[in-house]
This record gives structure tokens, sequence and C-alpha cells, in this order.
């Protein structure tokens, strides 16, 4: 019996092989191509990013304006391009929007830092985004099916909440970016680089259509007005608009508990956001008024 199975046949490597096989198609993740033109062109608008805050803050508009035309236009071409060619893919989803909200926060604060932008209205603008970061943060975890782990949190092929946003909030977006061009327009005008420039013929030409200096001015503030007032606007409608996040999942009571709790976060945390900004304004205007009211004094005094 002993000889019968010395002499059987055996093959040590058929198992490790078997089994290498068997891991290997089970451990091999399909991996998305994520060298794309899209991609790259998203990317590409992170890098600028910092460029261009620097470059406001040193006063080199024209550069400054030709990196943040590039920036507008590879927003536009990469999505062309991604549905045209149906290049889509999981981080271009992910990272497309941030570099869009990382393009603007950058442009706020630098514009504000620079005093292009009155630092109440920067205040506010960054409060509302901050604001509603916070309470998407509260949405995704208290919607989050259990176990809610932080591997889980940030997968997002697990859906929890979805965010509609509000109308008001379109028209804020639209005119944040109109401003914030218009700023940087001004900007230009005052730049020798730019004056000297193929586009200094262009500047001054718009600079007399609107009635000179006075005229830019009245366009700026006008604009700063109503951004300041959709961008309170649409903070608060995220406190009352119950569609504007719709949770996920079967129980019904506890999705309007969920919502309401995360409206109130909105609620509070804007709320102080406003209270910080009316501070701020009031205490420029007391300085407003009280440099004119030396500049009175002085006058009064030389004559």
């Amino acid at each position: 019996m002993c000889s019968s199975i010395s002499k059987s046949p055996i093959k040590p490597r058929l198992i490790p092989t078997k089994l290498r096989e068997t891991l290997s198609s089970k451990l091999s993740v399909p991996r998305e191509n994520i060298y794309t033109i899209p991609n790259i062109l998203t990317f590409s608008r992170l890098i600028a990013t910092p460029i261009i805050g620097y470059l406001i803050i040193h006063n080199h508009h024209l550069y400054a304006f030709y990196l943040f035309a590039y920036a507008g236009f590879s927003d536009l071409l990469d999505g062309w391009i991604a549905r045209k060619w149906k290049l889509q893919t999981v981080v271009g989803s992910v990272v497309d929007p941030m570099a869009d909200k990382v393009l603007m926060t950058t442009l706020v604060g630098c514009l504000a830092v620079n005093g292009a932008l009155p630092l109440p209205l920067a205040i506010l603008i960054l409060g509302r985004d901050a604001s509603l970061a916070v309470a998407a943060i509260y949405y995704r975890y208290a919607s989050l099916p259990s176990p809610k782990t932080l591997a889980r949190y940030w997968d997002f092929s697990l859906p929890s909440a979805e965010v509609h946003p509000t109308t008001v909030s379109k028209l804020n977006t639209f005119l944040q970016l109109g401003l914030i061009g218009a700023t940087m327009c001004v900007g230009l005008m005052n730049d020798p680089a730019a004056i000297s420039s193929a586009a200094g013929g262009l500047l001054d030409s718009i600079k007399d259509s609107l009635g000179g200096q006075e005229g830019v001015r009245s366009v700026i503030m006008q604009l700063q007005a109503a951004v300041a007032s959709t961008t309170i606007w649409s903070g608060l409608s995220y406190t009352w608009t119950k569609d504007a996040v719709k949770i996920l999942g079967p129980d019904e009571a506890l999705k309007r508990k969920q919502g309401f709790l995360g409206r109130m976060i909105v609620a509070g945390s804007f709320g102080a956001v406003l209270v910080l900004t009316a501070w701020l304004a009031l205490r420029d205007r007391r300085k407003t008024e009280a440099e004119e009211e030396g500049k009175g004094k002085d006058i009064e005094e030389r004559r």
C-alpha cells in the first residue's frame, strides 16, 4: 500500500498555481485611465490658480487676466471634449468642480487682499460657501447607510443625498463671475503693461463709454451690491428650501429630521457670517466717515 502511494504522481506546483490565478482574478481591480486630455486641462487649471493669485496680489493684472481667461476657456473645453469623445472619468467628475471652487475662492480672497474687493463682501461670499460645506459634511455623514466608516464616507459610489442648487444660487454664481471679471478688468485699466499693450485702446474705449473713472466705479459698486444681495438670498434659501437637498432612504421621518438639522446648521453658521459681515461693513463705514470728516477739517483750517 505504501509503495502504491509512493508511486502515485504528485504535482507540487498545481495547487499554488491555481491559488495564484484565483487570487489574481479576485484581487485585480479595474482602473480607469486618468491621463486624458480633459483631466490634464482640469489639473492645469488647478496649477494655474495659485499663480493667478500671486499675480493679482503683486499687481501683475495683465498676466493674471491671461491666466484667468485660460482657466475659463479650459473649463469649457475639457467638458466639451469629455462629452464629445466619451472621456468622462470618476476623477474628473470630482476634480473639475473642485478646481472651479478653488479658483473662485482664490480669486475672491486675493482680490480682497489686494483691496480690489471690499473685505465684508469677500467674507460674505466665502462664508456662504463655508456654511454650505459644513452642512454638506453633515448631510453626507447623517444620510450614509450603516456602517459609517471613513472609507464608505468617501466612497461616492454609495449615494446618500442629492443636492439641487436653488435658482438664486445659479444667479449668484453668474453674478460672482461677472463681478470678478469686471474687477480684474478695472485692474487692467490701471496696469501700465495692459495700457501699453494691444488691448490698451479697447480698455480706454470701455472706460470712456462708461463715463470715465467714476462711471467704472459706479458699475463695479452696482455689481457688488447685486452680488451681496444674491449671496445673502442664496445662503438663506438653503435654510427654508426643503428640496435643495434630497436625502435618499426609505425612512421618511428620519429624512425629515436630518433635513431639518442640516438646514439649521446652515442657518446657524451663515447667521454668524452675516453678523461678522455687518460688523465689518459698519466698521469700514465709520472709518470712511472719519477720514472724510478729517479731510473737511483740514480744508477749513487752510482757509
